[in-house]
This record gives C-alpha cells, structure tokens and sequence, in this order.
C-alpha cells in the first residue's frame, strides 16, 4: 500500500477526526475500526486501459477494459457498480490522488479534445 492513497468515503479532515475522538471519549462509544481483507488473488490487481461509465437514477456502473493492440475484440476485466454519492466521492478521492501524483512526479499529459480511445491496429503486428 502506498502512503499517499486515498480510499472513499475521503478522509476526515483532522479538525473532525479530534472532534469524533473527543465525542468518543465523552461517550464512551466503542472504536468503530473497519477490518479491509485484500485476498492475495485480487492483490494482484487487474490492467485496464479504458473505462466505460454509465449511469441511471440510482447507481453508475464503470466497466473496466483491457483492449490489446491488433485483436478488434476487447473484454470487460472488472464492473464497478456505485451509489451517485460514492461516485462523487471517489472523482474527489481520483483528482486528490492526481494532484499529488503530479506535484511530486509532474504533471499527467492527457489530450482529451476529440475524446479518447485507445488506438487499435495501428501499430506493428508481434509474433512469436
């Protein structure tokens, strides 16, 4: 795990965590501590190269795809299905993450005048 990934629901800004310890304390409410198991097969994480989001009245659905120079088929790697107010969450927690990322490393060259897809069967052809 890297030091400087944020995870949604964003953080809680200090002042509110001490505010919610303080409240605790005065309580006497037990530590609502969340135990997050990470299972060794989905540590490995899955490539994507292209999301397709969607969305209704009620939840988006980002669908997570690895297309692959030369072959005019591509599938769905992982669905990600999110309440609007997770969604929302997540581009703060997604433009936090970049912001950081960029004032550490640079920033990110991302043209997206005319839209983006990834280019297919353009380049050179491999073999084995």
């Amino acid at each position: 795990m890297l030091s400087n990934d944020i995870y949604f629901p964003l953080r809680i800004e200090e002042k509110e965590i001490r505010k919610r310890e303080n409240s605790m304390e005065n309580n006497n409410e037990p530590n609502n501590q969340i135990q997050i198991e990470l299972p060794e097969d989905v540590a490995q994480g899955i490539y994507s190269n292209l999301a397709i989001i969607a969305h209704s009245s009620s939840e988006f659905v980002i669908d997570f795809v690895r297309i692959l120079p030369g072959l005019p088929k591509a599938k769905v790697q992982s669905r990600i299905i999110l309440t609007p107010e997770h969604a929302k969450r997540l581009l703060y927690a997604l433009n936090e993450n970049i912001n950081r990322f960029e004032s550490q490393y640079g920033a990110i060259s991302a043209d997206n005048s005319s839209g983006f897809f990834p280019p297919m069967g353009d380049g050179p052809i491999g073999e084995a």
